[in-house]
């Protein structure tokens, strides 16, 4: 499997998030989570690709407490307004305010 060290592309600005997980969530509701962001893409115009997972063991004291990370790819920064505002963003956005008690997103463009 890959390790994503956040190293973009230099012509698509990726956007990282990371998430804190409320305690006593499940297995399965993450893994319905991670499914519904990926399924993401090819529904959003300028999404990319999508790849969600928790921390690498061997680095995950470095992580201050977050569970888990999405990196998403978009064509242009343009795209990030239709993103963030798409239903299928939106539902996913939904399901997190349920799962986490924090959220850290950082958008970079190259």
């Amino acid at each position: 499997m890959p390790v994503y060290h956040i190293v973009p592309a230099a012509d698509k600005p990726p956007i990282l998030v990371l998430f804190r997980l409320k305690s006593g969530i499940t297995r399965a509701q993450i893994s319905q989570w991670s499914s519904l962001a990926q399924g993401m893409v090819g529904k959003i115009p300028g999404l990319i690709t999508l790849s969600a997972n928790p921390p690498v063991p061997f680095s995950a004291f470095r992580s201050k407490g977050f569970d888990m990370g999405i990196v998403a790819v978009l064509e242009s920064s343009e795209h990030l307004v239709s993103y963030a505002t798409h239903p299928a963003h939106l539902a996913v956005h939904e399901m997190r305010e349920e799962l986490c008690e924090d959220t850290l997103a950082y958008d970079l463009e190259f």
